[in-house]
């Protein structure tokens, strides 16, 4: 197709040839969206017809000669591009800004042969323009998002440049503040919610700085960059999310805990979880994201080989002991547990939770949150659990020896208890059982097993290739545009079970050798983490670079080990 000299807009008659010419449409598609007026962009016409609209717009690129662009709106400094052009001119031209730089400003069309706007464009920014292909639908969802957000930035920033309401936000006096209910804050606290729920993220971090606030989205464990918001509006949107999540919006000195419930855009009830923190600049919050879909999960979706998960059926089906599951902060441990709950509480049996929050709220259980201010901590809430003739026991998580030596009075009398520790591995629970104060012949005597566990992101089956790797196949890390060229789209589990026998509880001594408990554990078939990591690899699901990222290393016990 040749450019002619003057603007004109794409015309079907002038893209169906070619379509048909090339295979993509057939000619009794191209009658059909001929014979019907419409006054979407003709490649939207098309594509109603069964072509994907993206795979259109990446030919229709390489048809004109212009560069194509998937625009993904992670990858654009919102606030910065934004101010570039006024809306009603992005809104008349359907086009967007998508990055800006000293010299020139890259701009997304879905019409490569109108370009009356460019020089004058070109002439206000005192730059020059690089213009890119975009898909007309992300164009226009794009401008509508971005200048609605900017707008109602804008709108709360001058709204809180007066004193009066600089003084009423520092005060924080109810959760009934002008900042705080303002309309352009609701605005912006909805937009972030739904923005998260659509990205995919786990956690949504709320940042106060200097000069600007930012805002952040932890998505398959790594951290990117949203939106930057001027410091008031910052302190607003914190004060709007800790007035959802019942919290104490004149409590500025101390860190809180709060819970928010709403609904993603597919109508599914989601629960957050908030946690705030005072910093240098002002209070910083995190919003927790509990995937609705947890509870509905079965152990492969989870990420456990067959091997594993007869391993830990074997030792969920004891009737009292202690099993413990161990990891970071972020590894999956409360989804294994609810997993696993899920499938133990069935109405013949008496299943109750003591929790510090409360996860997720399941009608299947009866959980119990620990309350700090009243003195119903973990040991207190067991103790209390114990009188309710419970079967099987969920502590939250292990972390004194009043509670630890609870949980073992629980397992000794006949209960099954389940329940978290923070160790690198399986074997290292039994040493941090010992550093809380309790007994070896009481840990040989309860604890039924040990699983440890990581997250590992999983290669996105859009882009990866296969690797060449010595002594391991599997594939690399390529990225394209559904992964935002990282390479990986979604994470799966790597776990290491540790089963006491009775050779492994020989083993559990006053201070305890680890490095013979683990030698001991894989003699009697565990996999370790970095094993179960290589496992993966094999099976094309991630790559070692990343295995090697999240897994421990030990030179004696575990391959490929990585010195510091």
């Amino acid at each position: 197709m040749s450019v002619a000299s003057r603007d004109y807009p794409l015309e079907l008659h002038q893209l169906l040839p070619a379509l048909i010419e090339q295979g993509l449409i057939t000619a009794q598609a191209a009658q059909n969206v001929s014979a019907v007026p419409c006054s979407l962009h003709p490649l939207e016409r098309i594509a109603a017809e069964g072509p994907c609209l993206e795979s259109l717009t990446q030919w229709l690129a390489g048809h004109v000669g212009q560069p194509y662009l998937r625009i993904d709106p992670l990858q654009i400094d919102v606030a910065t591009v934004v101010p570039l052009m006024s809306h009603a001119f992005a809104q008349r031209h359907g086009i967007l800004a998508v990055a800006v730089d000293a010299q020139s400003v890259t701009v997304a069309s879905a019409q490569p042969h109108v370009s009356a706007w460019e020089a004058g464009l070109a002439q206000v920014l005192k730059r020059s323009i690089k213009r890119v292909v975009a898909n007309p639908r992300d164009i226009q969802r794009c401008i509508n998002e971005f200048y609605r957000l900017a707008k109602s930035v804008s709108g709360a920033d001058q709204k809180m440049a007066t004193p009066g309401n600089v003084e009423l936000l520092s005060l924080g006096a109810s959760d009934k503040e002008p900042d705080a209910n303002d309309a352009h804050i609701i605005n912006i606290v909805d937009w972030l919610l739904q923005y998260a729920f659509a990205q995919r993220a786990s956690d949504i971090h709320i940042e106060p700085c200097r000069d600007q606030g930012r805002v952040r989205f932890r998505i398959d464990g790594l951290l990117h960059d949203v939106y930057q918001f001027p410091p008031q509006v910052t302190k607003a949107v914190v004060n709007r999310l800790k007035s959802l999540g019942r919290m104490n919006v004149a409590e500025k000195r101390k860190p809180q805990d709060g819970r928010v419930k709403t609904r993603n855009p597919a109508g599914v009830e989601v629960e957050l979880r908030l946690s705030t923190l005072p910093t240098a600049f002002g209070e910083k919050l995190v919003m927790r994201i509990f995937d609705p879909q947890v509870l509905l999960k079965d152990f492969d979706q989870l990420g456990l080989s067959n091997a594993d998960q007869q391993r830990w059926h074997a030792m969920t089906r004891q009737a009292n002991g202690i099993i413990l599951v161990t990891g970071p902060t972020g590894s999956g441990k409360t989804s294994t547990l609810y997993t696993t709950l899920k499938q133990l509480a069935t109405r013949e049996v008496n299943l109750c939770t003591v929790e510090d929050p409360i996860e997720m709220v399941e009608p299947a259980f009866n959980q119990m949150q620990v309350q700090h201010n009243i003195d119903l901590t973990f040991a207190s809430g067991i103790r209390a659990l114990l009188r309710q003739d419970p079967d099987i026991i969920m502590i939250g998580e292990i972390r004194d020896q009043e509670t630890a030596e609870m949980a073992i009075q629980a397992a000794l009398t006949g209960h099954l208890v389940l329940s978290t520790l923070h160790t690198n591995d399986a074997p290292s629970a039994i040493s941090r059982l010992q550093e809380l104060g309790v007994a070896h012949y009481l840990i040989k005597a309860t604890l039924i097993g040990v699983m440890a566990q990581r997250l590992v992101r999983v290669l996105c089956t859009h882009c990866k290739r296969p690797a060449a790797l010595e002594d391991v196949g599997g594939f690399e890390a390529v990225g394209c545009a559904e992964c935002r060229d990282s390479g990986y789209r979604g994470r799966a589990g790597l776990y290491e079970i540790m089963r006491m026998d009775p050779a492994l509880k020989s083993l559990v001594t006053p201070g305890a050798d680890i490095q013979a408990l683990r030698c001991g554990a894989l003699a009697q078939g565990m996999s370790s983490l970095r094993m179960a990591g290589i496992d993966k690899v094999k099976a094309g699901l991630t790559t070692m670079t990343e295995v090697l990222r999240v897994t421990p290393g030990d030179s004696e016990t575990n391959p490929l080990f990585v010195g510091p």
